[in-house]
C-alpha cells in the first residue's frame, strides 16, 4: 500500500484517483470502455443511416460527437470537472434518448393511422412500435447515458479534500 485510504487523492497523478479499490477502479474503466464502445459505434450507425437531415435528427448526433473528448478527457485526467461534464453530457443522453423514442413512435403512429385510419388501441400501439422507423432504436442513446452515469457515480475525483 501506498498509505493512501479510499477517498484521499495524489496530487498531479495520470489516471485513476489514487484513492479508490483497484476492483472499483477497473469496473470504472471497464465501463468507460463500454461507454466509449457505445458512443462510436451508435454515432456510426447514426451516420450511416444518415440521420442528420432534420434538426431534431442532428441532437444525438450532436451529442455523441461531443462525448469524445469528454470520455477522452476522463481516462487522461479524471479530474472533478471533468467528470462532472460527463455527467451533464450524459444526462442529456438519457434525456435525449427519451425525446427520441417519442418522436420515433409517434411519427410511427401519424403513419399507421394515414395508411389506416381504423386503427386504434393496443393494435395502433402495437403497428407503431413495428413501424418504418426503429421506435425503440433512441433507448441506445439513454442506455449509453446510464452507462456514463454509472462511471460517474461516487467517482473519487468529485470527493472534497480534506487537509
Amino acid at each position: 500500500m501506498t498509505g493512501v485510504r479510499p477517498g484521499e487523492h495524489l496530487a498531479g497523478r495520470a489516471g485513476p484517483p489514487a484513492g479508490e479499490y483497484p476492483a472499483a477502479r477497473s469496473l470504472r474503466a471497464l465501463l468507460l470502455a463500454i461507454l466509449t464502445i457505445g458512443v462510436i459505434g451508435t454515432l456510426a450507425e447514426l451516420y450511416l443511416l444518415e440521420h442528420y437531415e432534420e434538426w431534431w435528427q442532428r441532437a444525438p448526433v450532436t451529442l455523441l460527437a461531443l462525448s469524445i473528448p469528454v470520455i477522452g478527457w476522463c481516462w487522461m485526467a479524471p479530474s472533478a470537472g471533468a467528470v462532472r461534464v460527463l455527467q451533464l453530457l450524459m444526462f442529456l443522453f438519457v434525456l435525449g434518448g427519451l425525446i427520441g423514442l417519442y418522436q420515433h413512435y409517434s411519427g410511427n403512429a401519424e403513419f399507421e393511422l394515414e395508411m389506416y385510419p381504423s386503427r386504434a388501441g393496443f393494435e395502433l400501439f402495437w403497428e407503431s412500435l413495428k413501424g418504418a422507423t426503429p421506435a425503440l432504436a433512441p433507448g441506445a442513446l439513454s442506455w449509453l447515458g446510464l452507462v456514463g452515469l454509472a462511471y460517474a457515480f461516487r467517482h473519487p475525483a468529485l470527493e472534497r479534500r480534506h487537509a
